[in-house]
């Protein structure tokens, strides 16, 4: 196995000829050997979407050097970044333990390349489960109804995604709505899950209105945070089929576990940077 340093090339760019050419020899000009490469062309907008992973033992500002000129050249979106560093990861969650469970698990085993320096809640009910993991944790209360309470709860979230140097923020069932100036300041940083009973089962206690009127299809979805509530860009999506006799209880546990994971994967995909945005929609390279 290959011992070279390994980057993660990303790029979105009108879509015309000589595009991957160019990216190539940028990378043959810096000793890189591709390991894996992905591409797309969106025929709705036109927009050309490439996703390289090569090593080189060029060096991160080498590789950067070759691949500006490039990037100015296509009027690209480029990022390059390390393939092996995980990503600082802000986890928000309220009093649900499943998702939050979910991605302290498989962090702890490896299996999601996040970095979590900090859990936040407006309730002190998972304190416990990131002791249990390890990781600081740090009660934000909100007040229900007041104004003020919620703005300096927002105001002490973007002061710790500061203070940590926070790539991405994930919402774990964090049952409260983020202000739309709080979401434009996390604009494709900021991972949400909710059950896809949406639009048709709102409100509270989704599960048991889906039970009532004897849904066969349960299901959760990961998405980008956006002000427009549970809309923005979709990253992934799960489902799993219900029996006629199962009961309200076990459709939320099902639920859960659907969530959990659906939850699990997008922050995978987002942290080893295989989610483009395009318009309102997502490029992913799985």
């Amino acid at each position: 196995m290959s011992t070279l340093p390994r980057y993660v090339i990303t790029l979105a760019c009108p879509d015309r000829p000589g595009i991957v050419h160019a990216v190539t020899g940028a990378l043959l000009a810096a000793g890189g050997n591709i390991v894996e490469s992905q591409q797309f062309g969106s025929p709705e907008t036109g927009t050309f979407f490439l996703r390289i992973e090569a090593e080189t033992e060029a060096g991160y500002a080498a590789l950067e050097e070759r691949l500006l000129p490039v990037r100015d050249a296509f009027d690209m979106r480029l990022e390059l970044h390390p393939a092996n560093a995980p990503l600082r990861t802000l986890i928000l969650c309220s009093t649900a333990e499943h998702a939050l469970n979910e991605l302290l698990f498989q962090r702890r085993t490896g299996t999601l390349p996040i970095d979590v320096p900090v859990i936040v809640s407006n309730h002190e009910a998972l304190r416990p489960l990131a002791d249990f993991h390890g990781v600081p944790f740090e009660h934000v209360p909100v007040t229900q109804g007041s104004a003020a309470s919620k703005e300096a709860a927002e105001a002490r979230l973007l002061e710790l995604v500061e203070e940590h140097d926070v790539e991405l923020v994930v919402l774990a069932r964090y049952m409260q709505i983020l202000s739309d100036d709080l979401c434009r300041a996390l604009a494709g940083r900021a991972i949400n899950i909710h059950h896809s009973f949406l639009p048709s089962f709102k409100g509270a206690k989704p599960y048991h209105q889906a039970h009532e009127r004897g849904v066969k299809l349960i299901g959760a979805t990961a998405h980008y945070v956006t002000a427009d509530l549970d809309e923005g860009p979709i990253i992934d999506q799960d489902v799993v089929r219900v029996r006629h006799d199962r009961t309200a209880t076990q459709l939320v546990e099902r639920g859960r576990v659907v969530e959990a994971q659906t939850l699990a994967r997008a922050v995978r995909w987002h942290a080893e940077r295989r989610i483009l945005l395009d318009g309102h929609r997502t490029v992913v390279f799985d």
